[in-house]
């Protein structure tokens, strides 16, 4: 656990390929698995969802989920990609994803949606949070940005630390579009 870390409400379990288990208070941070497939390609065909990320593409096409699942699991990958599972607190077990890339030895870039059944519910906060407080890359600083048109998702970004850096664009797949978007700075301790 690094300095400045909250033990009392964050535990982190065993590594699972290098990726900790990150709990929180209503949910546990884990890597994806096989069985996530469904529940992903689910929430994904939802056109808002697909909308609100630069690299879900809307519609679907067959066999999205399990690539992304793929990578998400792949020793090599690029990315690390936690399930927001409340399953342990009576909720359905994949409520969506959070995920940290790596920009550089000490930045990492923080990314995340959740299906629009729990949106404004602050299990995204939540996870944001958790993710923060753990910061298994061990990131001086985190990044994240929030297309202008979701409000929702700078309101997780800024109650999580996240400080407004400036606005640029972004492309979104979904969209098939460049999008203005809100990028934000988090200093880690």
């Amino acid at each position: 656990m690094r300095e400045g870390t909250r033990l009392d409400d964050l535990k982190l379990a065993d590594a699972v390929g290098g990726q900790p288990i990150i709990e929180t208070q209503r949910l546990v941070l884990r890597p994806l698995r096989p069985s996530d497939v469904g529940m992903i390609a689910h929430y994904t065909s939802d056109r808002r969802v697909a909308e609100g990320t630069r690299a879900i593409p809307h519609p679907l096409p067959p066999g999205a989920a399990e690539d992304f699942v793929a990578r998400a699991m792949a020793v090599n990958r690029i990315e690390d990609v936690w399930a927001i599972d409340g399953s342990a607190h009576n909720l359905t077990e994949l409520l969506g994803v959070v995920s940290l890339t790596r920009m550089e030895s000490d930045q990492s870039e923080l990314g995340f949606w959740v299906g629009s059944g729990f949106w404004n519910t602050g299990f995204a906060t939540e996870a944001v949070e958790g993710l923060v407080r753990a910061n298994p890359h061990g990131s001086r600083t985190l990044f994240a940005e929030a297309f202008q048109d979701n409000p929702g998702s700078a309101r997780v970004l800024t109650n999580s630390g996240f400080e407004y850096l400036g606005d640029a664009e972004s492309w979104s797949v979904a969209r098939d579009a460049r999008v203005p978007t809100w990028t934000y700075l988090r200093k880690m301790a």
